[in-house]
Parts: structure tokens; sequence; C-alpha cells
């Protein structure tokens, strides 16, 4: 197979855990833990690792990925950006210096949801988030910026400061609803999905396949997982089980209504595969207990390392090329999966 790009997860939204749902003070969001992960990471041999944005939960994104980058010297970052957060042309300086600081190192995550105090409609949300990114690739390519849009007027000269490349960063989206399928077709470069049963898996690559096509464009395809890995798979069964073994319903309903993209309509699918599960295993290996506490990413590959690499490799016969990986404690599980399965795969920095 091809190489794909495997990355990791700080957990910089208040996300990391030894039992799911329990507060452990020492993996709280801080600076120093989740430094500690993207070093831990880095070490590892991970080729990427995305830094999310929360908001109200945990610390800056864009704070600490200016700290991180001095202290990193191979992995990508995967910055992640909420639109509307920041000026368009403000944010396309910010990710040129970013870039620079780098080395040509980041790749962004684009974020389309609400701000705390504001509700707009999914459709014009989107159709906002896609203005931004054409923005962002037009200043970042080094192009004089004339837009006339529904959220956004601006008629700028392109920005001094550049990338690396002198082009814009690959832009990492996703989301299940119709728009905002309609809007990473049209502006995205990195389709990235949630978990699902393989045949759904399929049925998404094809159909935003020919979405990007009627924009005259292709996409490339990423898979965000959790992931527990253990030499067997009774053992990796028995530490998924020991995660949750502290976690009462009240406690995870409230962990899941924190988050903005509750009620998205991708959230409400990995709700589904919870309910279609057979002792919370919806397909061989993988395993819907993390969305018991979790908004968004709700499942993880469970399994022995073998096990692991045949799931991973059976998503990239399905079209994806990158995986966005995670697990708790996250810095203990990124060094389990970087002594038992990086060695068995091919992969590196995914390029465009």
């Amino acid at each position: 197979m091809k190489p794909c790009e495997i990355s990791w997860f700080s957990a910089l939204c208040d996300d990391d855990y030894e039992f799911l749902g329990v507060p452990d003070l020492a993996l709280r969001s801080s600076w120093e833990h989740c430094r500690n992960i993207v070093l831990t990471a880095e070490k590892g041999g991970f080729d990427n690792i995305l830094l999310p944005s929360g908001y109200q939960l945990g610390i800056d994104t864009q704070m600490f990925a200016g700290a991180i980058a001095a202290l990193t010297h191979r992995i990508r970052l995967l910055m992640a950006i909420r639109v509307g957060e920041t000026w368009p042309p403000q944010l396309a300086r910010q990710i040129a210096t970013l870039d620079q600081i780098l080395g040509g190192r980041l790749t962004v995550n684009i974020i389309s949801s609400d701000m705390p105090g504001e509700t707009i409609e999914s459709g014009p949300r989107y159709a906002r988030t896609v203005e931004v990114m054409k923005i962002l690739k037009t200043l970042l390519n080094g192009g004089e910026l004339d837009h006339q849009g529904e959220h956004y007027q601006l008629k700028l000269p392109p920005p001094n400061v550049k990338t690396v490349s002198g082009k814009c960063p690959p832009l990492y989206f996703g989301g299940l609803s119709e728009a905002a399928r309609e809007a990473a077709a049209e502006g995205a470069d990195v389709y990235l999905m949630w978990p699902d049963t393989m045949d759904k898996v399929k049925e998404v690559v094809a159909d935003m396949t020919a979405r990007a096509a009627r924009h005259g464009r292709t996409l490339k395809f990423g898979y965000r997982v959790h992931v527990i890995v253990r030499e067997t798979e009774s053992a990796a069964r028995d530490a998924a089980t020991r995660l949750l073994s502290r976690l009462d319903a009240a406690t995870g309903d409230a962990i899941r209504a924190k988050s903005l993209d509750s009620l998205s309509v991708g959230v409400l699918r990995q709700a589904e595969l919870r309910d279609a599960a057979s002792d919370g295993y919806v397909e061989d290996n993988l395993w819907t207990g993390i969305g018991r506490a979790r908004s968004g990413c709700g499942a993880a590959l469970v399994g022995d390392p073998d096990q692991i690499v045949a799931k991973l490799q059976a998503y990239q016969a399905a079209g994806m090329e990158a995986f966005i990986l995670s697990g708790y404690p996250h810095a203990a599980e990124a060094d389990l999966f970087s002594r038992h399965v990086l060695p068995k795969l091919q992969h590196g920095p995914l390029t465009l």
C-alpha cells in the first residue's frame, strides 16, 4: 500500500483521562501536559499531531501552537481553527508566520461551528466557512484578494509574510451534513471522517469524490479515530473495559453536552453507532464505548497490533490516506502505538 499519514492528538480541550469521565489533575489541559504529549508523539515517530480547539474548553490552540513549534523538529502540527474567531486576513498572517517558525510543517484543521452566544443556521455558517477557506488560499498562495461574499467583502494585496512553500497549507475539514459536505467539496483539501462502519466509509468516500468532481476538484480523505492496542486482543478489550469502569451515565451525558456541536449530524451518527453496537462493538475491532463520555469522535479501534494494522489497511483500501489517532491517557497510548503498530506501517506526511 501507499504510505499514509499517521497523526496523534494533543488533549488541549480538557480531554485526557485514565478513567473516562473521572477528572485527573495530572492529565488536565495545561502547557506542560499538552507539550509532553506532542514531544512523546514526535519521539515516537508520528507524522503529524492534531491541536484541537474547544473554545470554552482547555487552553488556546494558536497560542499553544506558537509555543510548541519552536520545541519540535520533525512532526507537523495540525492546528484547529474555529471559523469566526479571527478576521481572515489576520488569520492568514498568523498561519504564514507559524509556518515559518515550523520550517513549513504546518497543516490546518478548519472547524465550522457557532461561537458561544451566537447561533447561525447550518447553511449560512458553512457558506461563511467556504468564504474563509477561499480567502486563506488566495492570500497564502500569494494572490491579491478581491472577495465580495455574503459574509466578507475584502479587497487587499497579498500579505508580506509568506509560508515556506509560498502556498496555503493543506486544509483539513470534516462534517456529515449536506451543507458540510458541499463546503468540503468546494474548499477543503482533506476531508476528515469520524469512525463508522466500513460500508458507510466507502459510501461517504464515493459521495465526496463525486461532489468534489462537480466543482472540478479532488479530495484526499482522512479518518479520525481512537485506538487501544495491546499485545493481545483480550488485553486490549480489558483495557477498554477498564477505561469505562468508573463512568456513570449522568457524567457521560454532561460531558457530551458541553460541546457546541453536540447536536450535529456527525455527533448524532456516533450515537446511532453506539445504539447499534453489540457489546459495544459495531463491527470487528470497532468499539463505540468512547462516545459514552465524548462528543464528536466516539469510537476506538481495539485489538492486538496485527488487528489494528489490518483495520487501518482496510480503511486505506477504502480511500483513506491520513489517520488522526488518540487514546487515553494520550501520552501513554501514543507510546504504545508507536512501539507496537507504527513499525508495521508505511507512513509519512501527507502530500497534496
